[in-house]
């Protein structure tokens, strides 16, 4: 399958918590197929996206590089750097979106996606003007737009806070609704501690859906 961007992603291993994120949004990134039956009207914008938090946004690929190159460059990454443990995620309501978000110090992991971002740059086709102009309409802060400039997005680096994402916008008399269900679907299964241990090579195909590429271990010590 030909890739038209590229993301680095925490995604869950396989089970019970990575089965319960596929089956809400209707999206199984590993399998590459659609999953259970959700609700379009809350999980229609996120789930091309995939159940996933995301470490290095997507990007297209720079001139002269290549999809190996950059696998390539994800191994040698994950052998430098070293596993991150949370106490554990909660259901939040970030703006008009509902999404899981860490609980504990997040210290370490902005540093780990820091990494991710910075390391794996020389990849990332800088953004055209129109990309530019629609992001600037989010009204960003003088941090994000520099991280816009600078690394292509502006939920990076200071202005980088993980989530895994459950819905798209929601009308305020929606949202209740939508984090009962939330906590219902999902119950006890967020994982406690919350441990990212692998990152995942992502790709944009075929109807703008996100697929697994390759999981890759952090064996740093």
């Amino acid at each position: 399958m030909r890739f038209t961007r590229y993301g680095v992603y925490f995604t869950p291993r396989p089970g019970a918590f990575s089965d319960a994120g596929a089956s809400w949004l209707g999206w199984d990134l590993a399998a590459g197929q659609s999953a259970g039956m959700p609700d379009d009207t809350v999980t229609a914008r996120p789930r091309k996206y995939g159940f996933h938090g995301t470490i290095k946004p997507p990007f297209r690929l720079a001139d002269d590089t290549t999809t190996e190159d950059l696998k390539a460059a994800l191994e040698e990454l994950s052998q430098r750097l070293t596993p991150v443990a949370l106490e554990g995620l909660t259901l939040s309501r970030i703006g008009s979106f509902v999404a899981l978000t860490p609980v504990g110090d997040v210290r370490d992991l902005a540093e780990l996606a820091g990494h991710a971002v910075r390391d794996l740059d020389v990849f990332r086709a800088p953004p055209t003007e129109g990309e530019l102009a629609r992001r600037r309409q989010s009204n960003l802060t003088p941090l994000q737009d520099e991280n816009l400039r600078t690394w292509g997005y502006p939920y990076v680096m200071g202005a980088f806070k993980f989530h895994i994402t459950l819905s798209g916008p929601l009308p305020q008399d929606l949202v209740g609704k939508v984090m009962a269900d939330a906590n219902a679907h999902f119950g006890d299964l967020p994982p406690r501690p919350f441990v990212i241990d692998s990152l995942t090579l992502v790709g944009e195909g075929d109807g703008e859906m996100f697929h697994e590429i390759h999981r890759y271990t952090l064996t740093g010590k």
